[in-house]
């Protein structure tokens, strides 16, 4: 991870579990160590304890409106996708702590992921393709899996929320993993991971 100056860190959780969540303990672990000074600004957004609305499409018309043009209905349910971008823009480092449920993303971060991407606003459609606007910011993904190899053939996860920062623009991605913990190897596997992160900050 190189070194750079933190001012705000957006830390998105996604696991069911508490206490017990694997992944939250990793991300917690990311975020101790990037803000060990405590300078830095923390939002924490939980996806499993704040449920996210499904992209319908009254609330992609909404989202696409310009809000100087949006009746009252469409500001109320373009609300919650214009806080959760503005997180993300005020943001210089992101830290998503998920699991890989089923072999993929959480239907939580799919959610936000929906509500986040705007055309005109996270990314643009240019001659060439799209263009990520959210440039200059850096990504933790920290992941645990049951039975899932990040990396394998079988992880939809990893990849696709890697393609997905970079298409709004993130592409500074470090990934750290504590996969197929259901083995009798768990254990190590999981301090394994946090001495990663211990590196990574080193």
């Amino acid at each position: 991870m190189k070194v750079f100056i933190m001012t705000n860190i957006l830390h998105i959780t996604a696991s069911i579990r508490s206490e017990t969540s694997v992944s939250r303990s990793l991300g917690n672990d990311v975020i101790a160590r990037l803000n060990a000074g405590g300078k830095a600004a923390l939002t924490t957004r939980d996806l499993s304890a704040e449920p996210l609305p499904l992209l319908s499409e009254d609330r992609f018309n909404a989202n696409l409106t310009p809000a100087d043009e949006r009746s009252a209905e469409q500001a109320e349910l373009a609300a919650i996708s214009d806080t959760l971008i503005a997180e993300l823009q005020a943001a210089d480092t992101i830290v998503i702590s998920s699991p890989i449920y089923n072999f993929g993303v959480p239907a939580s971060v799919k959610a936000w992921a929906d509500l986040v991407a705007r055309a005109g606003t996270t990314f643009k459609y240019t001659p060439d393709g799209p263009v990520g606007l959210l440039s200059g910011k850096k990504a933790v993904i920290a992941i645990a899996s049951g039975g899932t190899k990040v990396g394998s053939q079988i992880d939809f996860m990893s990849n696709w929320l890697t393609l997905f920062l970079g298409f709004i623009g993130v592409s500074d991605v470090t990934i750290v993993a504590a996969d197929a913990i259901m083995g009798e190897d768990g254990a190590e596997k999981i301090a394994a991971a946090h001495d990663r992160i211990a590196q990574m900050a080193a």
